[in-house]
């Protein structure tokens, strides 16, 4: 199994704070029944985690986890918060695709979505990468206004659900977004956003389980098929996006 979002690199955003941190988050991966993760820090106006930075704390971290012989590997990957100089940087070489794919994480305000949006996900396009707009589920104003990532995904961009949200850990309304999300194709991968193993672990594989449980076969295999395809930089399954279906008062539609 591969986990495309994680925060297994130690000091460098609020994931892991030691290297030791990190083997103990390592150890809980495969325990999960992970092989590979995407080391995924945070680029925003708290931690400034660029390119070559990150691509020599996963060698340092790989180089760790080959001494201590857990067997995980860590590929190199960014979670950038939505800016406006966000194409800037890319063309300076300061942002750093999903293990140098096509696949780039664009993260969003928690409680809005930023007016220039469609319009940098369009721009990003251009420059040939796919962005993958990350937790939609927890963007409090995609939760009310659902039709928003709609577009976004009919305009070509992808979405990563988290794992926890699946399982309930940020409330019943996340949860219940979630799975609509799975249920109007808007959703194309699930990952841990894992930051530690106390409160915001990997939860991987009682995800899959209740997706298993809740959609079948088919949906496992297009969930973790897309995560294998997005590390060889090859294109993902997508079904045709639908709009989510909202129940009115009382029940009627």
């Amino acid at each position: 199994m591969i986990d495309i979002h994680c925060h297994i690199l130690a000091d460098v955003d609020d994931g892991a704070k030691t290297m030791e941190d990190s083997i103990e988050m390592a150890k809980a991966a495969v325990k999960e029944g992970l092989k590979t993760i995407i080391a995924t820090p945070h680029l925003n106006q708290s931690y400034q985690n660029y390119r070559v930075d990150i691509t020599t704390k996963v060698r340092e971290l790989n180089d760790v986890l080959a001494k201590e012989q857990i067997p995980l590997t860590i590929l190199p990957g960014q979670e950038v918060r939505i800016y406006g100089e966000l194409l800037e940087d890319l063309q300076e070489g300061k942002i750093l695709p999903l293990n140098h794919t096509q696949y780039l994480f664009v993260e969003l305000p928690s409680n809005h979505v930023p007016r220039y949006t469609e319009r940098l996900l369009y721009d990003i396009q251009m420059e040939e990468l796919t962005p993958i707009i990350v937790h939609p589920e927890r963007n409090k104003q995609l939760l009310e206004q659902p039709d928003l990532l709609y577009q976004f995904v009919k305009n070509g961009a992808l979405t990563q659900v988290t794992a926890s949200s699946l399982n309930g850990h940020f409330g019943k309304n996340i949860q219940k977004f979630s799975t609509q999300l799975l249920d109007s194709n808007l959703t194309h991968f699930v990952a841990s956003d894992a930051h530690n193993t106390i409160n915001r672990n990997f939860q991987m594989a009682d995800a899959f389980a209740k997706v298993q449980s809740e959609y079948g076969s088919d949906m496992v295999y297009l969930l973790t098929e897309n995560a294998q395809l997005l590390l060889s930089g090859h294109n993902v399954y997508k079904e045709i996006p639908e709009k989510v279906r909202r129940k009115k008062l009382f029940g009627i539609f």
